[in-house]
């Protein structure tokens, strides 16, 4: 199937950003729907930096057109004919431009792959989601029933009351009126007396019959606050958590909110027709009147019910975080942070109304600084919620011997001990007073950025396991995790950062690395000691982490490429390899080398043998001197000729090199850009090893290699690195030979002519 039939087979939403695509100047839809198979058989990227090749691009693409046109004559699709002809006469402006034509095709085509990456990510989430995602929906089409059922019953009992009240004053008028007459007629005043009396026995059992409608309501409400206030909220707090560490959880809180504000208004109307009720026996009442004794008991319960509703319904929407943190959650004193709160219970009335307070939690020696007092307003919501949203606030440590710790009997290390920010509002209408506090999750407090690392990892920590939103004391004794639920918090993190998550193997890989070898790690566990602790330089987080920025610092675009597998041992990486043809490499993280990444091919030996080849680690002072792609592109190998040959030819399992990393290529070559008049000799940055230095071994040691060996150097790293390339910008060609493995300046047009 073509790229392109696999666009037109996408959902409506990424159908939208397909025309929204070709919207633009450039390439006409028609052209890339009626030549789709031609298009992206095409060598583009060549096209682009090969005016010649462009050239004879340009002539078969005009071709191309003039058959289809021929098509559509003989079709007799006349409207089609015009557009054929007139995209035809417009791409005469790339005559004497093809490269540029070439470049625009390209460009569409990278941007359409975008969104089937998109869309292929969007499915991956979906399809980890579906069955949990399916209950949802039947657990919240249950509710949305219940709830349709709670608003229509309240709209029949205010009907009743009105019938209530015209009936009351029935009553009352006609006893008035029989107070008033003067009747000597036995038999008439009879008459009278019973129909007082059928009229006082109709509202007597009017009185009751609603008094127990309000008792079925406030049941059916209690039952539906339950559903809310323990089932629905408690798993958007989780989900909550989830979405701090990265997972793709939806925790928007709309659907939420109508859902609480439409249970309180059926409650305010309730305490309405309670009140209503007492004014009503004020004015006519009698021995033994339902109202004067059922009303006081289901006021009290009503008013209990929507005190629970309203104390939950105050919630920490954004979780405290700073502008450039790791993740929320992590905050450091002296540092700008922000947070929002929302009260679910949306009225109108309350807008601007009702002030929130911040305040720390009574154990913790700091103070909150800036604007701690706001008011609840729908201005600055998006989706015009009631929200108070703090953006200037900091943390300022008190003097010594301010407070107390509060769990200073507890052996823990500064980025261990979690503390909570409290929200304090007053929620007052129609006579309710309701006092209401939020809490954030549990935040770690830093003095100092080198503690962000050690201390993101506890949050992690926390959030992945914790069911207690509030147990700051959870690292006194924290649980190990499941490595199932572990593998995906790691997944989330690549996920997060750069749009692509890890796969299955990757994720063996590190369950090896973690466990050694099994047959299946789903009843494995990983205790917090080795994930991270602060006083050990080299935990399981220190690396995974410093894999993860550098992915997303440097190579982000190759990982969701799936052009990196990564996470694989040596020893399955020679497996594969030995396999394949001469040339053929892969890209994987260092498993010594923190925030490292190197490659192996696969080499003939003299007897006849694949023989795999590795070099050092590439870090982070290398991908900052010269792209991860250029490296591959020009990395060169001196064999005991000093003839420099570059040995990586196919990226696993068989893509050629320049097919795979071509299109991130800086460098472009033919049309007007190669003047004859500029006479300077261009160079470029390159890493060059010798064949004979692959087989040293780095003296840097991983107790967590699992026994597969340590991994080659290809030459000095880190800031005797930097020192030797600066002293080699002033020698001649022959000595920058002699250099092993550092990034050397090479004439493009005689590289290594000695």
């Amino acid at each position: 199937m073509t790229q392109w039939d696999r666009l037109r087979q996408l959902p409506p939403v990424y159908i939208q950003q397909l025309h929204e695509l070709y919207d633009r100047d450039g390439l006409p839809m028609d052209v890339r729907h009626y030549l789709s198979a031609w298009i992206e058989k095409q060598e583009w990227q060549r096209a682009a930096r090969d005016h010649d090749f462009a050239v004879v691009l340009f002539q078969v693409l005009l071709e191309n057109l003039d058959i289809q046109h021929s098509r559509f004559v003989q079709e007799e699709s006349f409207l089609l004919q015009h557009n054929i002809r007139r995209y035809k006469q417009n791409f005469q402006r790339y005559l004497d431009e093809p490269c540029s034509l070439a470049t625009a095709i390209l460009w569409f085509l990278e941007k359409e792959k975008e969104i089937l990456a998109s869309a292929d990510l969007a499915e991956q989430v979906q399809l980890l989601r579906v069955d949990q995602e399916a209950m949802e929906t039947n657990s919240q089409q249950d509710l949305e029933r219940k709830m349709a059922g709670l608003r229509n019953e309240v709209q029949c009992m205010e009907h009743t009351m009105v019938c209530l009240e015209e009936q009351q004053d029935e009553f009352d008028f006609k006893f008035q009126t029989h107070k008033l007459e003067a009747v000597v007629d036995e038999a008439l005043k009879k008459e009278q007396v019973k129909v007082l009396q059928f009229l006082a026995n109709r509202l007597n059992d009017c009185r009751k019959s609603i008094l127990s409608d309000i008792n079925k309501v406030l049941d059916w409400t209690d039952d539906l606050i339950n559903l809310l206030v323990k089932k629905e909220l408690v798993e958007w707090q989780r989900r909550q958590q989830k979405a701090c560490i990265g997972a793709p959880d939806n925790v928007c809180l709309d659907q939420l909110e109508k859902w609480f504000t439409s249970v309180a208004e059926c409650l305010f109307q309730v305490r309405g027709f309670l009140s209503k009720l007492e004014e009503l026996s004020g004015k006519v009442s009698y021995e033994n009147d339902p109202v004067k004794a059922r009303r006081p008991a289901l006021q009290k319960r009503a008013d209990t019910l929507l005190k629970e509703l309203l104390k939950s319904a105050f919630v920490v929407e954004t979780q405290p975080s700073m502008p450039q943190g790791k993740g929320p959650l992590v905050l450091r004193t002296n540092v700008q942070f922000s947070v929002k709160t929302r009260l679910l219970v949306k009225f109108p009335e309350l807008n601007h109304s009702m002030k929130v307070d911040v305040s720390m939690d009574r154990y913790r020696r700091f103070n909150v600084m800036g604007t701690t007092t706001k008011n609840l307003n729908m201005a600055e919501s998006q989706n015009g919620g009631m929200v108070a949203d703090f953006r200037h606030l900091t943390l300022k440590e008190q003097k010594s011997g301010g407070g107390s710790k509060g769990v200073s009997d507890i052996s823990l290390s500064v980025t261990e001990e979690l503390h909570l920010i409290y929200f304090n509002t007053v929620f007052e209408l129609k006579g309710l007073a309701v006092g209401m506090q939020a809490c954030s999750l549990p935040v770690v407090i830093i003095s100092n950025s080198s503690q962000q690392q050690s201390a993101w990892a506890s949050v992690l920590w926390f959030n992945m396991l914790s069911q207690d939103p509030k147990d700051v004391v959870f690292f006194a004794s924290s649980p190990a995790a499941p490595w199932p639920q572990f593998g995906e918090m790691l997944s989330w993190q690549f996920l997060s950062a750069t749009k692509l998550g890890l796969n299955p193997d990757q994720l063996e890989m590190i369950a090896h690395r973690l466990f050694g070898k099994q047959p299946n790690y789903d009843t494995y566990k990983v205790a917090w000691s080795k994930f991270s602790k602060e006083n050990l330089p080299e935990t399981f987080w220190v690396w995974f982490d410093g894999i993860l920025f550098m992915v997303k610092t440097y190579l982000v675009d190759l990982w969701k490429e799936g052009l990196i597998m990564g996470f694989v041992s040596k020893g399955k990486e020679k497996s594969l390899l030995k396999k394949k043809k001469r040339g053929t490499f892969l890209l994987r993280f260092s498993e010594s080398v923190i925030g490292g990444i190197t490659f192996s091919w696969v080499e003939t030996a003299i007897t006849g043998e694949p023989d795999v080849k590795t070099v050092q680690p590439f870090t982070k002072e290398d991908l900052s001197q010269i792209p991860f792609h250029e490296i591959i592109r020009n990395f060169q190998l001196l064999e005991a000729d000093n003839v420099p040959e570059n040995p990586l030819l196919y990226l696993y399992p068989d893509t050629p090199k320049d097919r795979a990393f071509g299109k991130y290529y800086t460098e472009k070559t033919g049309g007007k850009n190669d003047s004859p008049y500029i006479k300077y000799i261009k160079t470029k940055l390159v890493f060059v090893s010798k064949e004979n230095t692959l087989e040293a071994k780095s003296p840097m040691s991983s107790d967590m290699a699992q026994g597969e060996g340590l991994e080659p150097m290809n030459g000095l790293c880190g800031e005797a690195a930097g020192e030797s390339w600066l002293s080699l910008l002033s020698n001649p060609a022959k000595n920058l030979i002699n250099q092993i493995a550092l990034p050397v300046l090479i004439p493009l047009s005689d590289a290594f002519t000695l």
